[in-house]
């Protein structure tokens, strides 16, 4: 069988999935390039800030056609330091514009990650004038004592904005919530009850998850605790976030609890884990059908990668959209103050939607990129069947074609054999970038080992990624957005996510692939070429 090493009737060069050594890697944490780091590392539509750290989601909410997006945030510096919140709006949630600090550290404490809400009823009583209030709760950090070895160093604060989230006056009562002598005890995250009527919060209080309600948004009552015994405990509990979703393909609402992890997940680090499960409006108990897939997995992950945390959802979308939508911080506590870019410091992931499913007796929340990423399309690649050789090589396309900073490829592998399947991200220095699927041990993976820059960090690339892979059927969809460093894998519709971030020398030049024991044939590959000047 010949190879086809042509897209669109464009015969392209070859170029393999080069390997090279961990031993051979520069041991120096400079980028020696003839592209400065802002040209080279800075995403194309992945949110950054312009300057200075950043990194858990908070406070996202839609109002009057923005979507906000707030952060954490050290304006002074590339490491974690006091924390603002930062803040940027997009009418899409691909495009951001990043406004002023909305939130900036006081007596009380740093501002730690929370959510905001929008008041429409002014339950609150916030609202002058007609103004509707938009509410954010967020955890005051007293980093005093914390240093002098106290234990209540953490409590919750309100602040509220009647300008749509652009400028915010702190409560004067705070804090709402004081600290009942729990060591970490933040990251509050609030939802509206329609069916008991009440604002509920949830709460991250070292390795469980606490339910708090409220009328007001004042005034704060316990209501139960979850969490022992469940799920991933190999790090602190963190940024939990609660929700209805209908299932997909059925009459049935579930509820789902998100937390986050700071260590142990499944590729080590940072994760996100979630439950799916019922709310009575006191107490979250995990379905019996899902208990049945953690007593086996352990635990659940929205992401398999190693770069996405603390994601959390946007309030107030409207009915008319339906979505459950999600971003997370794309780096991982393991190395985001190592990472080799100075001017600034880590991005978000792309803002995906949610959703669930049920397929024999089993739960699965699965995410996809939003669709508004498709208006971004300049150019178009297509091919319906590519068919490649065992052992072979080949080059789908070269920057002749399209330009490789930002790409959307779609493809779907036929009929997968015993086999290992390996697609490849290369440049002229033989900086890579692997992914695939190996169908002999049944597992997806990630390998950035030779992907350029990886010395800043051991814990970088210790190991390649790797996320179960449980063939139904003998085909394979595959989607990936490439955005200069980043890569977001989504398998079967969103079934399965790996999200991982990379540093190569210089750019990507060529996507290739090859597979091990047999030949392979690739159907439906559509290559989007992204701009977004």
């Amino acid at each position: 069988m010949k190879n086809i090493i042509f897209v669109m009737l464009v015969l392209v060069a070859f170029i393999g999935c080069k390997q090279t050594s961990k031993n051979d890697q520069n041991t120096s944490q400079n980028v020696e390039t003839s592209y400065s780091e802002e040209e080279l590392y800075r995403p194309e539509f992945h949110f950054t800030p312009k300057k200075a750290w950043m990194n858990d989601p908070n406070g996202m909410f839609f109002y009057n056609g923005y979507y906000h997006l707030y952060f954490q945030h050290y304006p002074d510096g590339n490491v974690w330091g006091p924390m603002h919140w930062g803040h940027a709006i997009s009418t899409d949630m691909v495009t951001w514009v990043e406004k002023p600090i909305a939130l900036f550290p006081d007596e009380k404490g740093y501002i730690f990650s929370g959510s905001a809400v929008v008041d429409s009823n002014n339950t609150s009583g916030f609202g002058k004038d007609g103004k509707i209030p938009i509410v954010a709760m967020f955890t005051y950090h007293d980093m005093e004592k914390e240093k002098q070895g106290d234990v209540d160093f953490q409590s919750q604060a309100i602040a509220y904005s009647l300008d749509e989230g652009l400028t915010w006056e702190k409560y004067a009562d705070n804090p709402v919530i004081k600290n009942p002598n729990i060591k970490d005890f933040r990251d509050p995250k609030i939802v509206w009850d329609a069916v008991n009527k009440k604002w509920i919060m949830v709460l991250a209080a070292g390795q469980e998850i606490m339910f708090y309600s409220s009328k007001n948004l004042k005034d704060w009552e316990f209501l139960s605790n979850f969490g022992e015994n469940v799920g991933s405990h190999n790090g602190v509990w963190e940024c939990p976030d609660l929700f209805a979703m209908q299932t997909e393909g059925a009459d049935e609402v579930k509820w789902i609890l998100i937390v986050s992890v700071g260590s142990g997940g499944y590729n080590e680090g940072s994760a996100t884990q979630y439950f799916v499960g019922d709310f009575d409006g006191k107490n979250f108990s995990i379905d019996p059908d899902f208990k049945n897939d953690l007593d086996i997995n352990k635990a659940s992950w929205i992401d398999y990668g190693k770069d996405n945390y603390a994601g959390v959802t946007w309030s107030n979308i409207p009915d008319t959209d339906g979505r459950k939508l999600f971003i997370g911080w794309m780096s991982n506590w393991q190395y985001a103050t190592k990472v080799p870019t100075e001017k600034w410091r880590s991005s978000m992931t792309v803002a995906r939607e949610l959703k669930l499913t049920k397929t024999d007796n089993k739960y699965q929340l699965k995410s996809v990129p939003v669709k508004e990423i498709s208006n971004y399309i300049s150019k178009t690649v297509k091919k319906d069947i590519i068919s490649i050789e065992k052992g072979k090589q080949t080059l789908l396309t070269d920057k002749k074609l399209v330009n490789f900073k930002s790409l959307d490829i779609q493809f779907t592998i036929k009929n997968l054999k015993e086999d290992t399947y390996t697609f490849c991200f290369d440049n002229k220095n033989g900086d890579t970038i692997n992914f695939g699927v190996n169908n002999n041990e049944q597992f997806f993976f990630i390998d950035r080992t030779a992907s350029g820059n990886v010395s800043f960090s051991k814990d970088f690339t210790p190991n390649i990624s790797k996320a179960p892979y449980v063939a139904n059927g003998n085909d394979l969809q595959v989607r990936l957005l490439l955005d200069k460093t980043s890569i977001e894998i989504f398998y079967n519709d969103g079934e399965t996510v790996m999200t991982e971030i990379f540093f190569p020398k210089n750019p990507i030049e060529a996507f290739s692939v090859k597979s091990e024991n047999f030949n392979l044939e690739i159907e439906n590959l559509i290559i989007n070429e992204l701009n977004f000047n």
